[in-house]
């Protein structure tokens, strides 16, 4: 999914961003805050709103990027409406987490770490989810999916499309 990011339409949103940073402009530390916000803001960071916080707190857009790209709760690239996690933890691997993984890699014919063309689903790969005696886990948004046949995924995948088409 290519991030076709329009500065034009969004107005209200650069607005809302502008008055969060000039709410704290004047303390320390801040760059993380803003970040955590725009991406609440976007759904994503890309080089657009970076310049804009960089135009704004006079922070260099080294800087800015450097911390986007280090930490992983950032992302410079659109997340779809759903996202999708399976842990690869030793519980879950042991018991074939990737074997669901590949799974939805095939149903949603997109790669992991990658936005399906439609927008609808993110696919991420984690690490432990702190549900062990569930293994393997997968969790969508906020739904947590344990001891998963990778045949059920499909069913699980339509109630999702049913639920991003509807939106």
């Amino acid at each position: 999914m290519e991030s076709n990011f329009d500065f034009d339409t969004k107005e209200n949103e650069f607005k809302e961003l502008k008055d969060f940073i000039d709410s704290i402009k004047d303390k320390g530390g801040i760059l993380i805050q803003i970040l955590h916000k725009a991406q609440n803001i976007f759904g994503y960071l890309p080089l657009e709103v970076q310049k804009f916080i960089s135009d704004e707190t006079n922070i260099p857009m080294s800087e800015i990027y450097g911390v986007v790209t280090f930490y992983t709760q950032f992302s410079i690239n659109p997340k779809g409406k759903h996202i999708i996690g399976v842990c690869l933890g030793t519980a879950c691997y042991v018991k074939g987490s990737q074997d669901v993984l590949d799974k939805i890699v095939e149903e949603t014919n997109t790669k992991v770490g990658q936005t399906t063309e439609d927008g609808i689903f993110t696919i991420e790969a984690t690490r432990c989810l702190g549900c062990c005696g569930l293994a393997p886990v997968m969790t969508i948004d906020e739904d947590v999916y344990g001891k998963i046949d990778p045949n059920n995924i499909p069913k699980i995948l339509e109630k999702y499309r049913v639920i991003g088409d509807s939106e």
